[in-house]
């Protein structure tokens, strides 16, 4: 019995792209590249012709820029797109809005003059393209061996915490990865000026955190920043880290702090999730909240988990609202969540367990 295989159409203006993408996606036996197209109204015209599962869309190209056709597609055909983009500012803030939009994820553009990343580059096409072709598409304004899969304590190492919390101070860690940048924006938008301090973790390159986290200050009513190391943690305030650290919080007397730290990444990811949840559980313990959302893996199960095991209340995002239940789906799994919410009302819930 054959294995139905997932159809991708190839958007992009550059040939070479055009070539390369299908020789990475082809390496798989479960991906079949149907189809390229040079621009928007070929690709348009090839959507309706060979019915692809998944697109992968050049955020910039001539004619018809990507974030417009992708626009034009939530609206008449939605569909899972994973886009493809340049890893600059400019291309940082066309992939957002894509990721508004509806885009289910993105990948760096390969960088065809160094050959030794091209197989990274594949390895995480084909599992973008896997996720996207089985995410819950959502229209708004196996897998080739991978790295070693290292754990939080390739960061920072457990330990028994029974310590005697001083500071009242309550403190929110929320973890995301693929869909996350909507869900995060969900949560912040709803989230009041005076809400306790919150640190953040979304899988994401380093080129996109910065300007990923200007706009999430710009539709929030909390002050949100790129995280930077030696920061104080300050209600109404949230932090977000950078896309090559890992974000840790720690204490100074009744003060939360942010350290950057620089270690391997963890479960593939850096920043990671469970780093994170990890220094939350032992430095903030009772006085955090830990919140995992929409995600590809597992990443932040098992630190949500500790968190739950020293103390604080955890909430994960439900299967339903969730692009990619995997990270909370993990968690559900391992017992680490107090409570399933759907997005919507996770941020009602938090400023209830803040006064609490």
């Amino acid at each position: 019995m054959s294995i139905k295989k997932i159809r991708v159409l190839v958007i992009d203006d550059s040939a070479l792209i055009r070539k390369l993408l299908p020789e990475m996606l082809q390496q798989d036996p479960e991906i079949e590249v149907v189809g390229t197209a040079d621009d928007p109204y070929m690709a348009r015209d090839k959507i309706k012709e060979l019915y692809p599962d998944v697109l992968t869309l050049d955020v910039e190209m001539p004619k018809m820029d990507g974030v417009t056709f992708l626009r034009n597609l939530m609206r008449l055909r939605p569909m899972p797109v994973v886009m493809v983009s340049t890893l600059t500012e400019a291309g940082a803030d066309l992939t957002l809005e894509a990721l508004e939009l509806g885009a289910v994820d993105f990948v760096a553009k390969p960088k065809v003059d160094v050959s030794h990343t091209l197989d990274e580059c594949a390895q995480e096409l084909i599992r973008k393209v896997k996720t996207a072709a089985v995410a819950r598409v959502q229209a708004r304004s196996i897998m080739h061996e991978v790295a070693p899969s290292q754990s939080a304590s390739a960061v920072l190492a457990r330990k028994n915490t029974s310590l005697q919390f001083k500071t009242t101070d309550k403190l929110i860690a929320i973890g995301a990865s693929t869909g996350g940048t909507e869900a995060i924006k969900e949560v912040l938008m709803r989230m009041p000026a005076d809400a306790p301090g919150m640190v953040i973790t979304q899988h994401i390159p380093k080129a996109f955190s910065g300007p990923f986290s200007q706009r999430m200050n710009g539709v929030s009513a909390m002050i949100v920043c790129e995280a930077s190391d030696g920061q104080q943690i300050l209600p109404g305030n949230a932090y977000i880290a950078p896309g090559d650290k890992h974000l840790l919080i720690e204490r100074s007397g009744a003060r939360y702090i942010c350290r950057l730290n620089d270690g391997p990444p963890v479960n593939r990811h850096k920043p990671s999730v469970d780093v994170m949840f990890r220094s939350v559980a032992q430095n903030v313990g009772p006085n955090a909240i830990g919140v995992l959302l929409t995600g590809m893996g597992d990443d932040g199960a098992r630190g949500l988990l500790e968190l739950k095991e020293n103390g604080a209340p955890t909430l994960i995002q439900d299967e339903k609202t969730s692009v990619v239940w995997g990270m909370p789906g993990e968690a559900a799994k391992l017992g680490a969540a107090d409570e399933e919410l759907p997005l919507q009302k996770i941020a009602q819930h938090l400023v209830c367990l803040a006064k609490s």
